[in-house]
């Protein structure tokens, strides 16, 4: 590689890595406890347990459940109900004052006797809740998610640059070498150069993760505005419906028409995943792969037939499968082990490119003053070039 080549990929690692160093050091420090939410949300007693009851009750009645959750609130709409696949005996059940309210009430419904068991906060509680929103968008809702976006952008091309940049450097020196002896700061560059090689792969995965996570909003909108509108064709300037179906026979309709599957979660009309004259039934599948993507089933809110039902577009299902990855939910707890041990090494590269950054401007400030006290021609020091 040519000096001018060599200088130039130096300049792109350089300012991408201080434009998103500290964001990125936020988010590494705030995804770390969000790697183990739910084992946190265990230990401080926020979890949910859906009580012992009698083996023979069966599963109760949807509109029973429904109504179960809207007796705490009567004068708040429906947004969603769903179940995780690891807990089938509850259903969460949200309301707001709007589709679209951001402060609805979560509240737990046992899925056998549809009676309320619990108004659940976010696991964790206080803490986890405040980790989210400074991971997610900063508390600033859509313009904090495209900027984190950024963030992650500038992340991959600094990745990028610093790959490039480590080639010729390693040629110097076997692989894993880490100096002592000389200067605290070459020990520095040597291990900072090591986990970044060492969490490359990693790095690139979560950043490019979740920068496609950061677009979740906007790729919800383009789907609104293409495939559902298409959808939705038919009921152009119809009147919302009056009275809303059975969710009872909705999800059993939308359960003869996917079989093999089954209900993740249910939107209701007007929320972002359905339409003003829709309830929006999505299907998962049982497998660890399979249960993240979902199927949607389009099925009339007031006269409760089938109107459409398709596989997701192929954004979404990027969107699905980075969202579980991100955070490694896909392969358990050895896998959340791994997340965090390579979570906790990047934050040491993060943090030593900061101290390398720092230290050669010192190195840099007392080499001109060492020049102007002695007289002699201005020269770059070697400090500064060697592994640059």
């Amino acid at each position: 590689m040519s000096s001018q080549s060599l200088r130039r990929w130096s300049w792109i690692h350089k300012w991408s890595s201080l434009v998103c160093t500290v964001f990125m050091l936020l988010l590494c420090l705030t995804g770390l406890p969000l790697i183990y939410h739910h084992e946190i949300g265990h230990l401080l007693g926020n979890d949910v347990e859906a009580p012992a009851v009698d083996p023979k009750v069966g599963r109760a009645n949807l509109d029973e459940v429904i109504a179960a959750g809207r007796a705490l609130y009567p004068n708040k709409i429906m947004m969603y109900m769903s179940q995780e696949a690891d807990e089938p005996n509850i259903w969460n059940v949200t309301l707001g004052d709007h589709p679209t309210d951001e402060h609805y009430k979560p509240i737990a419904v046992d899925a056998r006797t549809a009676k309320v068991i619990t108004e659940p906060a976010f696991e964790g509680g206080a803490f986890m809740s405040t980790m989210f929103r400074l991971h997610v968008d900063l508390f600033a809702g859509l313009p904090g998610k495209l900027f984190l976006g950024f963030m992650g952008l500038l992340l991959l091309v600094a990745i990028v640059s610093g790959v490039v940049l480590y080639a010729p450097f390693m040629r110097k020196q076997d692989f894993g070498t880490v100096r002592h002896g000389r200067t605290s700061r070459l020990k520095w560059l040597d291990l900072h150069n090591l986990l970044g090689i060492v969490t490359l792969v990693w790095a690139l995965v979560v950043g490019a993760t979740g920068m496609v996570n950061t677009w979740a909003d906007v790729l919800l909108k383009y789907w609104q505005a293409t495939e559902i509108a298409e959808m939705l064709a038919p009921y152009h300037g119809a009147p919302p419906p009056t009275k809303l179906a059975s969710m009872e026979d909705a999800v059993r309709l939308a359960e003869r028409a996917s079989p093999g599957m089954q209900v993740a979660f249910v939107a209701f009309p007007g929320t972002p995943f359905a339409s003003p004259h829709h309830y929006g039934v999505y299907m998962r599948g049982n497998e660890a792969f399979s249960s993240r993507l979902y199927k949607p089933v389009l099925i009339d809110a007031q006269t409760g037939a089938i109107t459409d039902h398709r596989d997701l577009p192929w954004y979404l299902t990027a969107l699905l499968i980075s969202q579980p990855l991100h955070f490694g939910d896909y392969g358990g707890g050895w896998m959340q082990f791994l997340w965090a041990l390579l979570d906790i090494a990047t934050i040491v590269v993060l943090g030593s490119g900061l101290y390398l950054w720092v230290q050669r401007g010192r190195a840099v400030k007392r080499h001109a003053q060492a020049v102007a006290q002695s007289g002699a021609p201005l020269a770059t020091p070697a400090l500064v070039r060697t592994g640059d």
